[in-house]
Formats: structure tokens, C-alpha cells, sequence
């Protein structure tokens, strides 16, 4: 019986392995052997899950085929990864990928690191802050004192708890975007708002139009619902969407779904204008493709002389062209769970329907929480204190890379959570592994692209400052050298995962 659950063909295989470009080799720096710098390239797309587990790979002629190399080549490198438990073979079975005993499997997202291991390990992987107490604190006690009424009821609002729907909506009508309770459903965190979308609108199969770059987690999500991933490349820097593009994709492909962060893009941290929005709004709509617009970054406006554009719904009046979707986790604390979907009520009804066979409700206790929270002017002093906190981050950051690093390029958001920054050529794969090896975790740019995009990049969140951020470039910089030297390559390389 095979032990694979999925096949990589081999003109994938390789289109994947020719984005890990090394840097301009060093005076008296050998290049590794041609079979090594395949198997090392093949481990790192199976620590990085870019190549799942027990995926079955091309057979030897078909990847030399594909690569222009001879079959040698690929029978030792497959060989290597044999000896190292990076891939296992049986007589007609073909080779699978594995990963050694004792090490843990790839996921796909960014998962946050264990809190036991954050003493030695500085954690870039995640965009997320801790709580803004003593805000967290209030909200959750506001939440208890009024939980009684609920805790005498069945405790399911499959559209979430009427008081926070309300609320909600009236936010979006103070913001001059009339809506209703009825428009509101409040889901568990914004990736849940998504899946509940993707699964309404698009089956396996269909097409759902993403940017490229965009965001690590929900480019997995949509892949593991089966939706074949359309890439609309960014304009460069923070120029925001490039519409050229997006209405020839538009045109095109007919994607039944388009996926879009307008506020402070993740992870460009790109600011679409107010022409963008609406140019971007009148394309889906001649299309018939539904525009889901993320608003998670969308209170995180750290630069205070920055105008912000209306939200993308305001140009969407009649509600049938724009879903949004919006969260409490990155304005307040990933730990709260909180996330809702503003559309026309016939899409909240049949959401509301199909989460029945989900999850069924989002947790009472901690909508009333938000609901206190935005109620009683928590929400606004939170949020500042995020906003300040993300803006000392930042600072502390960009300057410590500038120092550090002054080859890497990026462009400076007024908000968001995010650094977008391209590596002076070096693998972005490469660098977060050897990454670990000296204390700093960090999410490589394939991550947040399609089919291997962006090897020559990193996402540098704004979760460390002061000599934390000092230390992180520190800490990056060496990883730099390493990589700049080919240290990370040979078989004692390091065989940690990487999220």
C-alpha cells in the first residue's frame, strides 16, 4: 500500500525549487555539489510545509526532465534525503516526502511559537501583540456582570448576540455607511469569517482572485477548500493595488471570489486609495465576482497625519458586489476570538444557515466582552494604546534593520502591522531557517505567494522594540552572513521547522 496522500508534478517541483536563488558566492566560498543543493532545496520546501508531508515526488527522470540536470544528479540528491528521513521509497510506490523522527510536522500558517520556548527564541513569526490591559481585564469583567439573561438561555446565536450585532452595525452607519443588525454576523475571529465565505461561495474547483503577496494563513485556507488560487501581483512599494492587472484577471479567469486587504495590506502594509477602491469595486461588479475585503489592519493607522480613505463597502451601496470582514484580534488581542461579516442580509442568512454544520456560534462570554468594550469607550482607549505600542515597535524596528542590514530594502507603512522587505538577493527560505539556528524566527516570502513567489523577501512584524528590536536584527544580520557564506547547506544542516 503507498504511503503518499498527494503528488507534486514535476514541473512544480521544479518551478519551486528555482525560486531559492542564492546570493553572489563570497571570496573562497565553494559552491556546494549540484545533488546537494537539490536535496537541501527539497528540504527546505518540506520544513517549510511548501511541499506537504507524504507527498509523493516526480519520478528521477521526470524532475531531471524538468530541471536540465542528469538523472545522477537527482538519484543522489533523492538518495541524501533518504539518509537525512526527508523521504522514504518502496519498489513501485515511488519516494514520498517525510521528516525525521522526533521532529514536528509542517504546518502551513504562521503558527505564534510555544510561550515555554519565547526566553531563548525572539519570535518574528506572528503579527500579533499581547493584550492592552488594563482593557482586556474590564472587558472580560463587564462581559460577567452582564451574562446572567444569556446564562438563562440555550446560549446559541448562530448570527452572534443581538446586542453586538447592533453595535456593529451602528458602527458602520456612524462611518456613514448605513446598516442593519441583520447585515451583522459575528463569527470566531476573521479566519472563520473567511472559511464560512469560501465555502458559501467557493467550491473546490473554483477560482478566488488573491493579491500576490497576501496573506500567509488565509492563501492556505482557500487552498485546503480546494479553490484554485488566482495571483494579482501588487503595484511596487506601497503603491496598493496595480488595476490593470486586477481587470484583466477579473476578465479573464471570471474568478468566482476575489480576496483583498485594503487597510495596511498584510504583509505590505500597503494603504489603497480612495480612486483604487472604487476602480477595484466597479471591476468585480462588471465581472459578477464577489470582493471579499479584509478590514483587520483597518484601525491601525499609526502615522496621526495619514487620511484614510472610506471603508470599500461605501462604494458598493446596494450591498451585491463587497463582503467585509473585520476583527477584534489584531486592533485588540489575537486572543480574542471575535470577528465578524458585514453583507447583504440574503448572504448573512444563508451563512447563518451553513454554520450550523461549522461551528454553530461564537462564544457568548467573549462577544459580550466587545460588546462592553465598544459600548462604554474601552474599544477607543485600547485601541490607542495599540496603535502607540505598534508605532514605538515599528520605529525601533526600521531602524534597527537599517543599522544591522543596510543592504535590505523596504518601503516604511503608515500603519498596519507588518515590514515588507527584500533581502538583498538572499533566500528568504534560507534565512529562516538558519534563523533559528541563531535565536530569531521568521516567516520566509514564499509563504505569502503562490507556487514559490517572493523567495527574495521576508515579513518583519512590528512585535518587538526597544533592545529586543536591536537584538532581533543582531540576530538576523548573522543569519544573513551564514546564508551569504552557504553555512546553512550540507547535512548537518539544522531540521527545525520553520512557520
Amino acid at each position: 500500500m503507498a504511503q503518499w496522500t498527494s503528488a507534486v508534478g514535476a514541473a512544480q517541483l521544479a518551478r519551486q525549487l528555482k525560486t531559492q536563488q542564492r546570493g553572489p558566492a563570497g571570496p573562497g566560498t565553494r559552491r556546494p555539489p549540484a545533488y546537494r543543493a537539490l536535496a537541501d532545496g527539497i528540504r527546505l520546501l518540506v520544513l517549510e510545509g511548501r511541499v506537504p508531508v507524504a507527498a509523493r515526488l516526480p519520478a528521477e527522470r521526470e524532475l531531471a526532465l524538468a530541471l536540465t540536470v542528469s538523472r545522477t544528479t537527482v538519484a543522489a540528491a533523492y538518495e541524501a534525503l533518504r539518509a537525512e528521513g526527508f523521504l522514504e521509497s518502496r519498489r513501485g510506490a515511488g519516494s514520498w516526502t517525510a521528516v525525521p523522527a522526533g521532529n514536528p510536522l509542517p504546518a502551513r500558517g504562521l503558527e505564534p511559537l510555544p510561550p515555554e520556548s519565547l526566553g531563548s527564541m525572539i519570535d518574528l513569526g506572528t503579527a500579533a501583540l499581547p493584550a492592552p490591559e488594563p482593557w482586556l481585564t474590564r472587558g472580560v469583567q463587564g462581559a460577567l456582570e452582564e451574562l446572567a439573561p444569556y446564562a438563562h438561555t440555550h446560549g446559541d446565536y448562530p448570527a452572534g448576540v443581538p446586542a453586538l450585532r447592533q453595535l456593529l452595525a451602528d458602527r458602520y452607519t456612524e462611518r456613514g455607511i448605513p446598516t442593519m443588525p441583520e447585515q451583522i454576523m459575528v463569527t470566531t475571529g476573521a479566519m472563520g469569517a473567511i472559511d464560512a465565505i469560501c465555502h458559501l461561495f467557493a467550491g473546490r474547483g473554483e477560482r478566488i482572485a488573491v493579491e500576490s503577496p497576501s496573506y500567509a494563513n488565509i492563501l492556505q485556507l482557500m487552498r485546503e477548500a480546494g479553490a484554485r488560487l488566482v495571483p494579482v501581483a501588487m503595484a511596487e512599494g506601497l503603491a496598493g493595488w496595480d488595476l490593470g492587472r486586477w481587470r484583466q484577471v477579473l476578465r479573464e479567469a471570471a474568478p468566482r471570489l476575489a480576496y483583498v486587504v485594503a487597510d495596511f495590506h498584510n504583509p505590505t502594509g500597503a494603504l489603497a486609495d480612495e480612486d483604487q477602491r472604487r476602480q477595484l469595486v466597479d471591476a468585480a461588479r462588471s465581472a459578477g465576482t464577489v470582493l471579499v475585503v479584509d478590514e483587520t489592519m483597518s484601525e491601525l493607522r499609526l502615522d496621526a497625519d495619514l487620511p484614510m480613505p472610506r471603508r470599500v463597502c461605501a462604494f458598493d451601496p446596494a450591498g451585491s458586489t463587497v463582503i467585509t470582514v473585520g476583527s477584534a484580534s489584531k486592533a485588540f488581542w489575537a486572543g480574542m476570538r471575535i470577528g465578524w461579516v458585514r453583507a447583504a442580509p440574503d448572504v448573512i442568512r444563508s451563512l447563518v444557515s451553513a454554520r450550523a454544520y461549522a461551528d454553530m456560534g461564537t462564544p457568548v462570554l467573549e462577544q459580550l466582552a466587545v460588546n462592553w468594550l465598544m459600548r462604554n469607550g474601552g474599544w477607543e482607549e485600547a485601541v490607542a494604546l495599540r496603535r502607540a505600542q505598534a508605532r514605538e515597535n515599528r520605529d525601533a524596528l526600521v531602524a534597527a534593520v537599517r543599522e544591522q542590514l543596510p543592504g535590505w530594502e523596504f518601503e516604511v507603512p503608515g500603519g498596519g502591522l507588518t515590514l515588507w522587505v527584500r533581502t538583498g538577493g538572499l533566500s528568504g527560505s534560507r534565512l529562516a531557517e538558519v534563523g533559528e539556528r541563531v535565536g530569531v524566527r521568521v516567516p520566509s516570502g514564499p509563504r505569502f505567494g503562490v507556487d514559490g513567489a517572493f523567495e527574495g523577501y521576508v515579513r518583519l512584524p512590528f512585535t518587538v522594540g526597544g533592545p529586543v528590536a536591536v537584538e532581533a536584527a543582531a540576530r538576523l544580520a548573522a543569519a544573513a552572513r551564514l546564508v551569504e557564506t552557504g553555512a546553512s547547506t550540507g547535512t548537518d544542516a539544522p531540521r527545525t521547522f520553520v512557520a
